[in-house]
């Protein structure tokens, strides 16, 4: 017997009725940093390989301090990533032209709906490149100051999945395959990829999104909620998103967890979640690993 009557009407609440992934915003944090790097790749003046300075772990701009967890040090681009600096991330979008920056990030369909057609659905927000002021600049680079959907940003990393084509969301499956929009030269899109996959290696802030027998590759993000007046010092969105296989991605996945309790980093609480729903996921579509270690065979008592 069923717990409920979707006849009655009574107790009706329509927030819990909300498909709060096509409808609620929240602002990315780091989850953002792929598509700020992929920005600095196509403007050919950063590579992977390209180092940056992010000492002494903190950097003023504007009169505002910009952190990381921890002094970095020089690192490349790719490490950018792979621990998260804000620092870096900053710095490489300082670099560019507000509009390079936010023509890459409309690319990739922040600040304008899915195609899904869904009904409420948010376009979420991107501020027009022309009111920015340094700050404002810096802080997008690493997720503050813009608002997206979780269907947005599923979006935006399936887009790095598939070599740098984005697809128009549908919650329908369609009957002939749906053309893409090729938004970024797809070894631009591997290259952010394969910086991904260091997020999910030891040593990245996203251990814990590792899928046994499966090459992963995501982004973690932590995100002081907004509150009226600023930000609030000990609520946090925390986020996880990413793609497997990550060799030949078939699934693109976005967690966001809403004020956790207790622990509160994206890669502590929302990458075991997407470890969990992704692993299932890639069973139940039988698709093949890609992460199968080599077989070590013995004969009379040696390896081989």
């Amino acid at each position: 017997q069923p717990s409920y009557n979707p006849n009655n009407r009574t107790q009706f609440q329509p927030d819990r009725y909300r498909n709060r992934a096509v409808t609620d915003v929240f602002e990315p944090g780091s989850a953002i940093k792929p598509f700020t790097i992929a920005a600095a790749l196509l403007s050919g003046r950063y590579r992977p390989d390209t180092v940056v300075d992010t000492s002494p772990g903190w950097w003023v701009v504007g009169g505002d301090t910009i952190q990381d967890v921890s002094d970095f040090g020089t690192i490349d681009v790719s490490t950018v990533i792979e621990k998260s600096s804000n620092v870096g991330a900053s710095k490489i979008a300082l670099s560019l032209s507000p509009h390079a920056l936010w023509t890459a990030f409309r690319k990739f369909g922040f600040g304008v709906g899915t195609g899904s057609g869904f009904p409420g659905e948010s376009p979420g927000w991107l501020p027009f490149y022309a009111n920015w002021n340094r700050v404002d600049q810096a802080h997008l680079a690493f997720g503050y100051g813009s608002s997206v959907t979780a269907l947005q940003l599923a979006q935006a990393y399936a887009a790095l999945a598939d070599d740098g084509v984005m697809h128009p969301a549908r919650f329908i499956k369609a009957t002939q395959p749906v053309p893409g929009t090729r938004i970024l030269p797809a070894r631009i899109a591997r290259e952010v990829r394969a910086m991904m996959e260091r997020v999910v290696s030891p040593g990245g802030t996203g251990y814990r999104a590792r899928v046994p027998g499966y090459r992963v590759a995501g982004k973690t993000g932590t995100v002081h909620r907004a509150v009226p007046g600023g930000y609030s010092s000990d609520h946090y969105n925390a986020i996880f998103a990413g793609m497997a296989p990550a060799g030949d991605p078939r699934l693109a996945m976005v967690v966001v967890i809403d004020d956790p309790q207790g622990e509160y980093y994206g890669g502590q609480v929302a990458a075991p979640l997407f470890a969990k729903v992704m692993a299932g996921a890639l069973r139940f579509l039988d698709i093949a690993p890609d992460a199968i270690p080599p077989r070590r065979f013995v004969w009379g008592g040696r390896r081989a």
